[in-house]
């Protein structure tokens, strides 16, 4: 039976030179990073060296990037610390973020009282810049702007540098969720004014249980997790130098390859597009994921012409086939509520209907694209 994997947007496959790396590592460089010796300096080394390479792509200081277990842990971090030893008061942010900031923001409101707002959605889940100024500008409270890079199932694109801008403006911080962006768009944090931002190695080709958390100098941001001074103290426990090195090969290796990649899996998205609307009349494409100027090139988000019937058994027929894609985000998948992305701006007369996120990588291929569209027909027209 085929296989495709068209679920990128909840992990991708572990480049080859990623795992030979990390392999290494794992083989050679066991000491303890905390320990004086030769065999602690030598784990100690090479995770300064992997905070010197991230920190070098994202024109940002060495100190200012915390290795955390993932983009999840790095939110939390943020979020906990700015509301407990900040002195944050008001949290700004949207319904269509992912739910390790949504969540979280839900718990500091009932720990610590603060006041939450959400920002407007238009009809394609954008969120309205003009409102947030409104927001930033009616109220003296110190503030955290929360919104995340690009949407993880929809794939809206955020004018992050103008959010950015806003926000300095009005002397209001700004978290970033950039999960989804880091490894397939060029962030320069040295112009961009973000305080903070989540990165997960997973979702570019590295391994998991790994990512990190960009903390602007002199922030006052307190640690999550105690028990030792490892990452400047922002995070105690004995660091996982192969999944460390795993994570800076696997950023090199995309930053290296981003153009033509880009360039490859752009003309995936975009043929699949195409196959979609020629072969499946009534076929619509949710958020902004069909526009390349305001959403990321690796995802497409599928509303079908399918009733409700129908559509209870489309995932586990597309398993079926060797198919693997997702309706939402992967952390969500044992939820009945459908995803919260979508009901946040969707009609209901759509919201009745089955959308499937399809997302891409450079081990995709248009013939795998052309099997999607030939199964899901078929399944259409039975």
């Amino acid at each position: 039976m085929k296989k495709v994997y068209l679920d990128n947007a909840a992990t991708t496959q572990i480049r080859e030179e990623v795992v030979i790396k990390m392999a290494d590592v794992m083989k050679e460089t066991y000491g303890n990073p905390s320990s004086i010796h030769s065999f602690g300096r030598s784990a100690k080394t090479l995770i300064e060296q992997a905070r010197k390479t991230v920190a070098k792509h994202l024109n940002v200081s060495p100190s200012e990037i915390i290795f955390t277990s993932g983009g999840t842990e790095a939110d939390n971090l943020v979020l906990n610390s700015a509301v407990r030893d900040l002195g944050i008061k008001r949290i700004i942010t949207s319904r269509i973020e992912h739910h390790a900031v949504l969540y979280t923001i839900e718990q500091l409101e009932k720990e610590y009282g603060i006041t939450v707002e959400y920002l407007k959605l238009d009809n394609c889940g954008k969120a309205d810049l003009e409102h947030l100024e409104q927001l930033l500008t009616s109220s003296e409270e110190k503030t955290l702007v929360s919104l995340m890079h690009v949407n993880n199932e929809i794939g809206n694109l955020l004018d992050i540098s103008r959010v950015g801008r806003l926000c300095k403006a009005n002397k209001a911080l700004f978290h970033s969720d950039t999960v989804q962006s880091v490894g397939h768009f060029k962030l320069d944090l040295a112009e961009v004014p973000i305080d903070f931002t989540a990165v997960s190695a997973h979702k570019f080709h590295g391994p998991k249980g790994v990512g990190f958390a960009f903390i602007r100098k002199n922030s006052g941001l307190q640690p999550l997790i105690f028990g030792g001074e490892q990452e400047r103290g922002y995070r105690a426990g004995t660091e996982s130098v192969h999944n460390i090195v795993g994570l800076e090969e696997a950023l090199k290796l995309s930053y290296e390859h981003l153009d033509e990649e880009r360039e490859y899996i752009s003309s995936l998205k975009s043929h699949f597009m195409e196959q979609l609307q020629k072969e499946i009349p009534g076929v619509k494409f949710n958020g902004a994921c069909s526009d390349p100027e305001n959403s990321t090139y690796t995802l497409l988000n599928v509303c079908l012409p399918v009733s409700q019937e129908k559509a209870m058994l489309l995932l586990f027929q597309l398993d079926l086939k060797g198919i693997a894609c997702s309706k939402g985000s992967a952390c969500q998948s044992g939820s009945e509520e459908g995803s919260h992305v979508l009901n946040a701006f969707l009609h209901e007369e759509d919201l009745k209907k089955p959308s499937l996120r399809f997302s891409f990588s450079r081990y995709n291929t248009k013939e795998d694209l052309d099997y999607v569209v030939e199964v899901l027909k078929e399944f259409i027209e039975k």
